[in-house]
């Protein structure tokens, strides 16, 4: 049944095994193929100033600090319209946001279009790189949609898929971008094949995608959701997982260039690679996590980080380029895996709280999806800051030591600190029990009589 003004879906009950087959899957994987369309591309253009300070060389007067700058400026503006866009998906309705929130993208890239040349004051370009940061809140809103569509039993493949297909906007730019160096083309060229995609990722959102009756206005459930530690307790999680992957992303071709002297073909021949492993493994996280637990595949994840990372330290002092870029792109496809895992985790936090207050059936789906739909939101915010600081601390380490070496060793520190969260909150003790009663029928219990974190 639909209103005037737009489609909407009046009932929805994905946790009912008969409407799931007969009538929601079909419409829950219509509605996150165009999400993953429209999100793969605002993370294209979240990251594009990754690509595009490769193509500045010293015509453009920047230093590899002033880069370093640009890109924290980026990714910053891309964590904080993330909380915004999580409300609007409330406010206006998944489709009709997406629909908006796709065309916004013309205005980065029509921008960075018309200064990208040598001349162009640093400061002009901050500014554009503010605007670029609006494409960061596409994650936002797409993950708060897609997981009110999918029953809880499928979110972790569903948001692994739906994350894990943005993400891959990465590694798709800079693959466009190494054909264009190989080209002698420019940066604007790269700018121009963006903006018909961005027409058209707008226009099939508004065709085929479909906004949920039951969760327009519930802007109250951020405010609650902003209340509960584990909201906040998650962002520390999410920080080192997305923000180390993101970070990396915008940072991995400048440390080539500046520590190991790489030209930006060279660079770019290298900087795609893990941003795209990474993005490809993201579902499988979630599955993983789906089957044994996500808090369980997330400390782990943290702890081969660290080793991932303490080789870093080593190859960096070394200055040994082979070890560097080979350690480098497992440290991403870590964190494209603990990307999974850890928002597995968010969906069966909050239907835990649900079952251990006493609710049951629907009203224990519709609380915990309700409040994870708006953490996740909070927490993606939270997470993406994560990239900003990693650029910040490689500027930093570049200025003080002239090398990327102190950085790393301050990202090694903080993945014992995710390690030691985990573990203490979420595997220490035993997990929430389901208060005694009725069968759950929601499919959200585990064979051990809680829901699975």
């Amino acid at each position: 049944m639909t209103v005037p003004g737009g489609r909407w879906i009046q009932h929805w009950d994905p946790e009912d095994e008969t409407f799931w087959k007969e009538t929601g899957e079909p419409i829950a994987r219509r509605n996150l193929f165009f999400s993953v369309l429209s999100e793969h591309i605002g993370f294209s253009v979240w990251t594009m100033w990754s690509v595009l300070v490769l193509f500045m060389g010293p015509e453009y007067g920047l230093t590899p600090a002033d880069k370093f700058l640009l890109t924290s400026v980026v990714t910053l503006v891309g964590a904080v319209v993330r909380v915004p866009y999580t409300f609007a998906v409330a406010v206006f309705g998944g489709r009709n946001w997406t629909v908006v929130s796709a065309g916004l993208l013309l205005v980065p890239t029509v921008a960075a279009f018309t200064v990208m040349e040598p001349g162009t004051s640093f400061s002009t370009f901050l500014l554009i790189g503010l605007l670029a940061g609006i494409g960061g809140g596409n994650f936002a809103s797409s993950m708060t949609n897609i997981n009110a569509f999918f029953p809880l039993r499928r979110k972790g493949w569903a948001l692994g898929l739906n994350a894990g297909g943005g993400n891959i906007g990465v590694p798709v730019i800079q693959l466009v971008a190494l054909a264009i160096i190989g080209a002698s083309g420019g940066p604007r060229v790269l700018l121009g094949i963006y903006i018909p995609l961005i027409l058209v990722a707008a226009l099939l959102a508004a065709r085929f995608m479909d906004n949920l009756a039951s969760v327009r206005n519930d802007t109250g459930a951020a405010r609650d959701a902003a209340r509960d530690p584990h909201t906040w307790i998650m962002s520390v999680l999410y920080i080192g997982t997305f923000g180390s992957f993101i970070g990396y992303s915008f940072a991995f071709g400048q440390v080539l260039q500046t520590q190991f002297g790489r030209t930006p073909l060279q660079a770019a021949y290298l900087t795609f690679i893990g941003p795209l492993l990474g993005s490809l493994i993201r579902p499988l996280g979630g599955r993983l996590a789906d089957r044994f637990g996500g808090a369980r595949i997330t400390l782990g994840n943290f702890v081969a980080m660290a080793a991932a990372t303490a080789v870093l330290v080593a190859a960096s002092v070394a200055k040994s380029l082979a070890l560097f870029v080979a350690v480098f792109v497992v440290l991403f496809v870590l964190s494209g895996l603990g990307n999974g895992s850890t928002f597995k985790m968010i969906p069966g936090i909050f239907q835990n709280k649900a079952l251990a207050r006493g609710l049951t059936g629907e009203e224990a789906v519709a609380y915990g999806r309700r409040l994870s739909g708006a953490s996740m939101g909070l927490i993606g915010a939270v997470g993406a800051l994560g990239g900003v600081a990693i650029n910040l601390a490689f500027r930093q380490s570049f200025l003080s030591l002239g090398s990327g070496t102190g950085a790393f060793v301050a990202f090694l520190a903080y993945y014992a600190v995710c390690f030691a969260v985990t573990w203490a909150v979420y595997l220490r003790r035993p997990a929430v029990r389901v208060p005694d009663g009725p069968a759950d029928p929601t499919g959200a219990q585990d064979r051990l009589g809680y829901a699975r974190v």
